[in-house]
């Protein structure tokens, strides 16, 4: 099974369609799967329901999906560096779910393994419990969260064999493992695909398994926030 597609549109293609649930990795601006986002903006897929730590930055990222408004809710922990998703959510125009940060990474890591829910104790006396399932163990309460299943999952990692294995680098491995196991298919987008037999064994981060299509490209690498030292 050749997993290697030769860009984003062609790695997409036959796997969108309107309304469906996109789990997308990346975490502020690291990590992000810039060109599959692109594809998926070109392709003009809209009613989308996408499940990620947060939305880019206006402009890059999801932000880009966001700016067309081709996104109908997002499933996130962090809004706050994105002007535009803030503007469309507090005028109605979108959905927006609030997940703690650990337990939508849980959610997402439960969806790939088989486990519909689970019981945390984060969020407990919070808006994040109202309407979910309370439940007392040794006396102490916990609620039920879903696992979440998507019907894509994207994803951006560093290195790649053509089975699909990946390798992260540092920070950028984030949200990218369990969104990628959360989707039905899954597409990669990479910097490098090496020879079979390249990668060392115990530096695999996510097994091709869990892989169904990949690309290679080439990738923006940007700085969300730049502190530096006035000059003398």
């Amino acid at each position: 099974m050749n997993k290697v597609y030769p860009s984003a549109k062609a790695a997409l293609e036959g796997v969108l369609f309107d309304g469906m649930t996109i789990a997308s990795g990346g975490f502020g601006l690291c990590g992000i799967p810039e060109l599959l986002i692109a594809a998926i903006h070109d392709a003009g897929t809209k009613d989308l329901t996408i499940a990620s730590n947060n939305a880019g930055v206006d402009g890059f990222g999801l932000g880009v999906l966001l700016a067309t408004k081709q996104v109908k809710k997002m499933i996130s922990s962090y809004v706050g560096e994105n002007a535009e998703f803030m503007r469309q959510y507090l005028s109605g125009e979108l959905e927006l779910e609030f997940n703690p940060q650990g337990t939508l990474a849980e959610r997402l890591r439960a969806g790939g393994a088989g486990i519909p829910g689970f019981y945390t104790r984060t969020g407990v006396g919070t808006v994040i419990a109202e309407g979910k399932e309370h439940k007392d163990f040794d006396g102490k309460t916990y609620i039920l969260e879903r696992g979440i299943v998507s019907d894509l999952s994207i994803v951006k990692a560093w290195r790649a064999d053509p089975s699909g294995n990946l390798e992260f680098r540092k920070t950028a491995r984030n949200f990218n493992p369990p969104a990628a196991t959360s989707g039905r298919i899954c597409v990669a987008e990479v910097e490098e695909i090496v020879p079979m037999g390249a990668l060392d064994p115990d530096k695999i981060h996510l097994p091709g398994i869990y892989v169904h299509r990949l690309i290679q490209g080439a990738h923006e690498k940007r700085i969300e926030n730049r502190t530096v030292r006035p000059r003398a």
